[in-house]
């Protein structure tokens, strides 16, 4: 089924995003949190792009096994970075063969030993034309990234906007945010959102924190930020793995439910409906996104 119908006809939607890893431990330990989550039924699953297409035939590879195999719904991650506009049809004729019509549009991130993005000679320099590219090809349902606390490399959060209306502008179907742990930050950036006119579903991305050292680096690199309050209690965690952890999948869990049914400040106002869904960033280990899976799943009647 294509996300976009799924929004359609379905809130909340719950996905879980996985990157491919090399073959041995790493592979085995993916496909056994793969296993894990099937039972839950989650509405899909994407899986990521290496940098500068590093990890393109893996991906492939993936997407179509997990669809095979696990019945999932899957969506391929693609990216601009080291390919021409040949290359990149190609991919999407080999996604497309395997039933795969799902695609997350992305500039992508320059190679290991590139400080800045370089377009590919015979290739694309926006996700915006990446996204074009895609719905030119066929019927293909295409999710796009967007930033609550900015990209890194945007002039402004304005300008930030505007590059994002162009993808909207160019097909993207709904819209997949970067990380954040402040949910009054990712509604300040839905309003402006909407009065630029972008209305296509904005899912809010949400990582459970299990790793105090490495969440202070993708955060640095993403250019997100860390509540204080989150901050203090994982430096307190920080020698104990198990307090991390569920100081994480807590934290996560209390964010997940006010995004998913914001409470309603004005008694006579219209009712939120909350957000269309909320995708989890698991970096390969499911346990923390599963438990807070749970916890909504429990309480889903009140949500």
């Amino acid at each position: 089924m294509l996300i976009r119908e799924r929004l359609a006809h379905k809130r909340p939607v719950f996905s879980f995003e996985f990157f491919p890893p090399k073959a041995g431990k790493g592979a085995r330990v993916l496909w056994k949190s793969l296993e894990q989550l099937a039972p839950l039924e989650p509405d899909f699953v994407s899986v990521t792009y290496g940098a500068g297409g590093s990890t393109r035939t893996r991906t492939v590879e993936l997407v179509g096994r997990i669809k095979r195999e696990l019945g999932i719904e899957v969506m391929a991650h693609l990216t601009c970075v080291g390919a021409t506009e040949d290359e990149l049809l190609r991919v999407l004729d080999e996604l497309a063969e395997q039933g795969v019509r799902n695609i997350m549009a992305l500039r992508g991130d320059p190679p290991r030993d590139a400080e800045t993005f370089v377009q590919t000679p015979g290739g694309l320099a926006h996700a915006s034309d990446l996204i074009a590219l895609i719905k030119r090809r066929g019927d293909f349902c295409v999710g796009a990234a967007c930033y609550p606390e900015v990209h890194p490399e945007a002039e402004s959060a304005r300008r930030d906007l505007e590059f994002l209306k162009l993808k909207v502008d160019a097909g993207a179907d709904f819209l997949v945010t970067q990380l954040f742990f402040d949910n009054s930050t990712f509604r300040a950036f839905e309003r402006r959102a909407r009065e630029l006119g972008i209305e296509v579903p904005i899912i809010p991305g949400v990582m459970p924190v299990t790793n105090t050292k490495q969440i202070k680096r993708f955060t640095k690199m993403c250019g997100a930020s860390i509540p204080a309050v989150l901050l203090g209690r994982l430096e307190q965690a920080d020698d104990d793995p198990q307090a991390v952890f569920w100081t994480g999948v807590q934290y996560a869990a209390y964010q997940c439910r006010d995004l998913l049914a914001p409470p309603i400040v004005d008694p006579f106002a219209r009712p939120s409906k909350g957000v269309p869904g909320v995708h989890f960033y698991t970096l390969n280990k499911s346990p923390a996104s599963r438990a807070i899976f749970e916890i909504l799943r429990l309480s889903r009647a009140a949500i």
